[in-house]
């Protein structure tokens, strides 16, 4: 199923609607690449609220002449201007000239280029519209699904090569294992990686954005991976926390602990349900077992062309969750100096349960 680029533009359409805006200013380069597809380093689009999906003669697109073919091949559908200053060219050359109310992306816009722009004059009113693109962003078609299930199958696979290979294993480095996940991703048909890969062991399983250094995988460690693939532009989430050796007492029970955390947690994601009571029905898990003060961070985010987009999975959360909406699910339980457990999965808002995109297993495994 190829991505419906139109239909996004019109979904942007309805908003500007609403706003009473006659055009928008795109000019974030991913959610240029939402709206069109293209994926050059330099662009400016411009949407017009008077367009129709079958007739789409005032939206343009702008970019510089490294991209003409490129622009050409991916943006078919629209009418493309060669111009390094995009946004300026876009402003300045007429296709704005009836002049309205233009809306502009004013959480990426600096304060020189909107000065800038305003200078143009032309009978343009700017007009702040901060995170319109990304409300629609939060729910994903099924394109954009069927990119996050192949993400999140090549880090899957990825790590299933580690264990059967015994890659995570005492003697090896923390850096060691993170290269050898990195490439495995890469051979499993990632693009690219979709954050720098996070291997801690021992005492660093305790530091919840631990970066991988020399140190050694101990037997009796806490080894906790929190990892992902890029495919097509889309980026998959996931954390699993091994030991190596056989795990003790405590390490059962902090497992089975954030485990149950953990299910707790995919269990309450529904369309409709407020985010913040997502993460209260995780939290209160740990919460009422006594380690509330340990739990560090909020359950989960978004995840799609960005690893950390909306909607936001916390106690200070506000809004709710829309079916189509991919989210994580990550609780974690931090013991400073000794060790810490997190599990993470990427999965997709449905009615009826949301869908699971990362399929390692969450038992408590010793390697």
């Amino acid at each position: 199923m190829p991505a419906d680029f139109g239909a996004r533009r019109g979904a942007l359409r309805e908003l500007l609607a609403t706003d009473g805006l006659d055009s928008i200013m795109i000019t974030d380069l991913l959610n240029v690449r939402y709206l069109t597809g293209f994926t050059g380093s330099n662009a400016a689009l411009l949407v017009s609220a008077a367009d129709s999906v079958d007739g789409e003669n005032e939206t343009v697109i702008c970019t510089d002449g490294r991209y003409v073919t490129q622009v050409a091949e991916q943006v078919p559908d629209l009418r493309a201007e060669i111009d390094r200053a995009s946004a300026i060219h876009l402003l300045r050359s007429g296709v704005s000239g009836r002049g309205g109310r233009i809306g502009f992306e004013s959480h990426v816009v600096t304060v020189d280029a909107h000065r800038s722009w305003a200078e143009l004059g032309g009978g343009v009113e700017l007009v702040r519209a901060p995170g319109v693109v990304e409300s629609l962003r939060m729910v994903k078609d099924e394109f954009e699904v069927g990119l996050l299930r192949d993400a999140c199958r090549a880090a899957d696979d990825a790590l299933a090569q580690l264990l059967s290979r015994g890659s995570i294993r005492a003697g090896r480095t923390e850096r060691e294992v993170a290269r050898e996940l990195e490439s495995a991703m890469l051979d499993h048909g990632a693009d690219a990686i979709s954050f720098e890969t996070i291997v801690a062991a021992g005492v660093n399983s305790a530091v919840p954005h631990h970066r991988p250094t020399d140190a050694v995988l101990a037997a009796g460690d806490f080894v906790k991976l929190d990892f992902g693939a890029l495919v097509g532009g889309y980026h998959s989430d996931m954390t699993r926390t091994f030991v190596i050796g056989s795990p003790a007492q405590w390490q059962r029970d902090l497992y089975e602990l954030v485990q149950r955390s953990q299910t707790a947690g995919r269990e309450a994601l529904a369309p409709g349900v407020n985010t913040a009571s997502v993460d209260a029905a995780s939290r209160s898990v740990i919460e009422d077992a006594g380690y509330g003060e340990y739990f560090l961070h909020g359950l989960g985010h978004g995840v799609g062309l960005e690893i950390h987009e909306a909607p936001g999975i916390a106690k200070t959360s506000t809004g709710t969750l829309l079916s189509g909406a991919a989210v994580t699910v990550e609780p974690g339980v931090y013991f400073s100096g000794r060790g810490g457990v997190r599990i993470e999965d990427t999965l997709v808002v449905r009615d009826g349960g949301p869908e699971l995109l990362t399929l390692t297993s969450k038992e408590l495994t010793s390697v």
